[in-house]
């Protein structure tokens, strides 16, 4: 116990040890030292509430759309395929990871978090080599890939988006911009499965 009397600190501009002062005026010394304990602590947790928030952009907000290519997509389990004709002229290949594919398989609506979905679009064209052998024009394969859509479930992340986060990657793998992915929740949002148009093709 007698080893307590060598940690010191400052107070009234004279450095004293804790026992001394309590010995000394136990009433008033309990009370500044309990007042200047809760003073460091008020600070502190200042400190660690503002921290966080200094890592954002843009006032704080998490973002709404999905900001990079996410991994290992192309060895996700296949929902459906699907060709838009019209301006797009597309085939596209539309994956699921394990979240997606079980809350599909078990038609669990709405989709739980973490589920990702990913839609691969390529160009619609007519195969010469296949037309060749069926001996008129009937094949039609995947051209040129255009991009890759993502929409990821994060009920809270994208709260703002109905749950879903929506992203858009070129042939490059350029993000879309702002004005193309602003226009992806609400369409979305017509559709009658939590904002997934497309059918698992069993």
């Amino acid at each position: 116990m007698e080893n307590r009397a060598h940690f010191s600190y400052a107070l009234d501009g004279e450095s004293s040890t804790v026992l001394e002062h309590l010995r000394a005026e136990p009433g008033r010394q309990r009370m500044k030292l309990s007042f200047s304990l809760i003073v460091v602590l008020t600070v502190a947790g200042l400190i660690a509430y503002m921290a966080p928030a200094s890592g954002q952009t843009g006032g704080g907000a998490a973002p709404v759309f999905v900001t990079k290519i996410l991994s290992g997509y192309r060895d996700w389990k296949l929902i459906s395929v699907a060709h838009e004709e019209g301006n797009l002229n597309s085939f596209s290949a539309v994956l699921g990871n394990d979240v997606a594919i079980k809350a599909y398989r078990e038609r669990m609506l709405p989709f739980p978090d973490g589920s990702i979905i990913a839609a691969l679009h390529y160009r619609f064209v007519p195969s010469e080599e296949n037309n060749k052998v069926f001996g008129q024009p009937q094949s039609f394969v995947a051209g040129d890939p255009t991009n890759v859509q993502f929409m990821v479930k994060d009920s809270r992340k994208y709260a703002s988006t109905g749950g879903w986060g929506f992203g858009h990657f070129n042939q490059d793998g350029s993000p879309g911009g702002d004005a193309l992915l602003k226009t992806c929740s609400p369409c979305h949002a017509k559709a009658s499965r939590d904002f997934v148009f497309t059918r698992y093709a069993p």
